[in-house]
């Protein structure tokens, strides 16, 4: 674990345990800015012109993997990340990342991130607690800004027929919906970027489309973005009964000309004085993964991957 300089700025936090590399930005954020393969390519967008940057008054996108607050509104939301931050190590490959106190809000963010002891594996968990004198209501929330030219893979629930006569159902959950799907005011079916299977959903990134974006309840553990032979995994858990942002949305991914997000939102409740929420998701990267097309070629090239850990 070490400090060191990328892309403009002096102070950012290296961890790898020879199998992966992630970078945290310290001189602002804290974001991971990079995550990838030793020497391999960043499966994170950078945007090149806010690289370096720092103390900006406005709120920066940067790239990487950042820490938001749902339901999203105009400020609190948009509070701009763009001072030091301090580390602390848990760990031969773990760190706490804290920012200075959103004092406006009455918030403290931490970022923790911890490298497995071997192969890609890394534990994100975000964690905000509530400095200020009133209860909030809030959602920790993690956006991933991927780089551009890949496709994302989003597994489905798994599909049923329709039992026809009420004497073949078991229970009313036979008629009843398993699937939620929330559609932003952007998002058009005729837009060619998505395709609706019947195992999979697929959104690949496309330089010259604008936005789009879908959320999901999602409870099938994982989400995949397949770029340059790369394949990135986050994974993550839904839990029946709570109450999650955006009409229920655990899963949020958007992707215009410039990148792809993978948003995970983690609980939506009241945080009294004192008290704190987290979100914990983990990532993993595995290389030389051929393109998909099909269904069928994420079933024996994809999942394969997804289920051996």
């Amino acid at each position: 674990m070490q400090v060191v300089e990328y892309r403009g700025w002096t102070n950012n936090l290296l961890l790898t345990n020879g199998d992966v590399e992630l970078i945290a930005t310290l001189d602002v954020g804290p974001r991971v800015i990079a995550f990838r393969l030793p020497g391999g390519f960043n499966v994170m967008k950078n945007y090149d012109a806010m690289m370096g940057g720092t103390g900006e008054p406005e709120w920066q996108i940067r790239g990487g993997h950042r820490f938001w607050l749902a339901p999203e509104d105009l400020t609190r939301t948009y509070f701009p990340d763009n001072r030091p931050v301090k580390w602390e190590q848990l760990g031969l490959h773990a760190a706490k990342l804290v920012p200075p106190p959103e004092t406006d809000y009455g918030v403290q963010k931490e970022m923790h991130v911890a490298l497995a002891e071997k192969g890609t594996r890394v534990t994100v968990t975000l964690r905000v607690t509530n400095i200020g004198n009133a209860a909030t209501d809030l959602a920790p929330w993690g956006p991933t800004v991927m780089a551009p030219g890949g496709m994302e893979i989003i597994p489905l629930p798994s599909k049923r027929p329709h039992p026809g006569h009420v004497s073949n159902a078991k229970t009313p959950a036979c008629y009843a919906p398993n699937q939620e799907l929330i559609l932003w005011p952007y998002f058009d079916f005729a837009d060619t970027r998505w395709t609706f299977g019947n195992r999979y959903l697929f959104l690949r990134q496309n330089v010259n489309k604008g936005p789009t974006k879908i959320g999901l309840a999602h409870r099938m553990g994982w989400v995949a973005y397949l770029n340059s032979g790369v394949l990135f995994v986050k994974r993550f858990d839904y839990r029946d009964g709570a109450v999650y942002p955006d009409r229920g949305t655990r899963y949020q991914t958007f992707s215009n000309e410039d990148m792809l997000e993978m948003e995970t939102v983690g609980e939506l409740g009241t945080l009294q004085p004192g008290s704190s929420a987290e979100l914990v998701e983990t990532w993993e990267l595995h290389s030389n993964v051929p393109e998909v097309r099909t269904e069928a070629d994420v079933d024996r090239v994809i999942r394969p991957l997804i289920e051996k850990l």
